[in-house]
């Protein structure tokens, strides 16, 4: 049975600039029978199908909502390579061998995203012109020199922004340099997701829509995933929900802390105005603990984002620090216009990284993107892929590690709101 999806997403700026949304079936009926089921219709899941598709494997997607709801569809749409930590810091953490694999495959993992667009002729409105993290301090710039530098010894022509050059192209006249990361770019999230998920179904994935997993049980050998309407089995399994993650296997939601962002964008900028923010397409983040991130879209909208309130319902009142920020930072736009505001979910992990699990046989579990969800999520579907089929941790570039639930994770909440408060403090205090 096909069903209309469109009127369940949220407002934001992407799914009104998204086009017609894909339509697939909800899932009815029983014992449909796949190799591997995937639950979770984002980044993670649909490139999870679509790597086990072109490998032949048999898979469905069950999304509970619409293709790209979450946070696929309300990010700040800034594909950006690598992990928060530096090549050095893994290979430290790591070991040589396993340090150099992720180094390989999560530095690369911002080219997985634009070959898959290019492959398979997604139209989101991307731009390939790199990415840039700005400085907020003098210490935070020193940081910047040494993450240049040890991706420049690794291959990548890195680029160190002085003050002015920073200010030249970015628009932004406060910040006091940055570096320029040529392999990073940007997308329209939104439209990222249906393209993956019609590059998924083209290579024979079956997808279904308004089809939440309730129950997951072992039997025979097999797995039993039922929804509202109907069933399936499977020989495997993915979990691929991130920060929309729920109780549908035990602990796994304790592993990761669900953090709102709040984004805004204008009315199309003037073009003597456009043409003096982010001039080059890059997106542009912050270094400071509680970030800023922004982004020109393709009808010459600017784009701003930060850490939200903690809820799903953002209103104009909620992002009134945000304009503040927008007129801080640029201030050529005068008093803003805006013409959307949305929140999604980010989800966080204790170290800051991406965890990637197989906590019984048969069944994977990746999350935790720590605001990196694009080029990360695309990628970890790749090795999920990888994982099915068989692969060990060093060939895919990645660590498998247990379920560990965070310390007290249903006070997570007044965590975040606490953290919030004493990392904005530090940020003022530039330390």
């Amino acid at each position: 049975m096909q069903h209309d999806v469109q009127n369940s997403y949220p407002p934001s700026l992407w799914y009104d600039t998204a086009g017609p949304v894909p339509v697939f079936d909800q899932l009815t009926g029983y014992d449909r029978h796949y190799d591997v089921a995937i639950v979770g219709g984002g980044y993670t899941g649909l490139s999870t199908a679509l790597h086990l598709a072109e490998k032949g494997i048999s898979c469905a997607v069950l999304e509970s909502h619409g293709i790209g709801w979450g946070a696929s569809g309300r990010n700040g749409g800034q594909v950006i390579a690598g992990l928060k930590y530096d090549p050095d810091d893994l290979i430290a953490h790591f070991g040589t061998d396993l340090g150099n694999a992720m180094i390989r495959s999560t530095g690369g993992a911002a080219n997985t995203v634009f070959d898959l667009i290019a492959r398979y002729h997604i139209a989101c409105n991307a731009v390939h012109n790199g990415w840039i993290q700005a400085a907020h301090c003098e210490k935070a710039l020193a940081k910047l020199r040494i993450k240049a530098a040890q991706w420049a010894a690794r291959g990548t022509a890195t680029e160190i922004l002085d003050a002015k050059r920073i200010a030249d192209l970015t628009g932004a006249q406060t910040y006091c340099g940055g570096w320029l990361d040529p392999r990073g770019g940007k997308i329209q999230p939104l439209m990222y997701a249906f393209g993956l998920a019609k590059a998924a179904a083209s290579q024979g994935t079956d997808i279904f829509v308004n089809s939440a997993v309730k129950t997951m049980l072992r039997s025979a050998g097999r797995w039993r995933l039922g929804t509202a309407q109907g069933n399936l089995i499977a020989k495997q399994v993915v979990l691929a929900t991130n920060g929309y993650t729920d109780g549908l296997w035990p602990q796994l939601q304790e592993t990761v802390v669900p953090a709102y962002s709040i984004q805004v964008s204008t009315e199309p900028l003037a073009p003597e105005i456009r043409k003096t923010i982010l001039p080059d397409g890059q997106g542009l983040s912050e270094t400071r603990r509680i970030l800023r991130y922004s982004q020109v879209d393709a009808h010459g909208r600017l784009v701003m984002g930060t850490r939200g309130p903690a809820h799903d319902q953002a209103t104009y009142k909620d992002a009134a620090t945000l304009v503040k920020a927008m007129h801080e930072l640029f201030p050529q736009i005068g008093r803003p216009r805006l013409d959307h505001v949305w929140v999604g979910r980010v989800g966080m992990t204790a170290d800051h990284f991406p965890h990637l699990h197989q906590p019984a046989e048969g069944v994977h579990a990746a999350l935790g993107y720590n605001g990196r969800g694009i080029a990360m999520a695309t990628v970890m579907g790749r090795m999920l892929a990888q994982r099915v089929l068989g692969a060990s941790a060093l060939e895919i570039g990645f660590p498998i590690t247990p379920l560990k639930p965070i310390a007290l994770h249903r006070f997570s909440d007044i965590g975040v709101q606490a953290y919030g408060r004493w990392y904005g403090l530090l940020d003022r205090l530039k330390v």
